[in-house]
């Protein structure tokens, strides 16, 4: 691989940043149309685009994806113990904690 000079590469990291960050706006986007439309294949697809994305982003700004996972865990671990009321009404806290944990 040719040496890029450093200033191009900041440029480049930076843009790719900026470029992930409208990725997730138009997921969310594009997740509001779905819902309003009621396609359950499309709020599907949206959910994973946003999800990939973050991710992706996550590590682009220096997260690796376990640490992610970790923080999301610790996330979960919080709102359960403090009685979020998703968790309260739904367990759904709980419920994504467990799935998380068996992955």
């Amino acid at each position: 691989m040719p040496n890029v000079p450093k200033d191009l590469d900041v440029a480049k990291r930076a843009k790719v940043i900026e470029w992930l960050k409208t990725e997730v706006i138009d997921q969310v986007s594009r997740l509001f149309k779905a819902l309003w439309e009621g396609s359950t294949a499309r709020v599907g697809d949206s959910l994973a685009s946003l999800i990939m994305s973050s991710y992706i982003l996550g590590r682009r700004l220096g997260i690796p994806y376990r640490e992610l996972d970790d923080l999301l865990l610790e996330k979960l671990r919080k709102h359960r113990q403090e009685g979020h009321q998703l968790e309260e009404w739904y367990q759904d806290i709980s419920a994504l904690e467990e799935h998380m944990r068996k992955r």
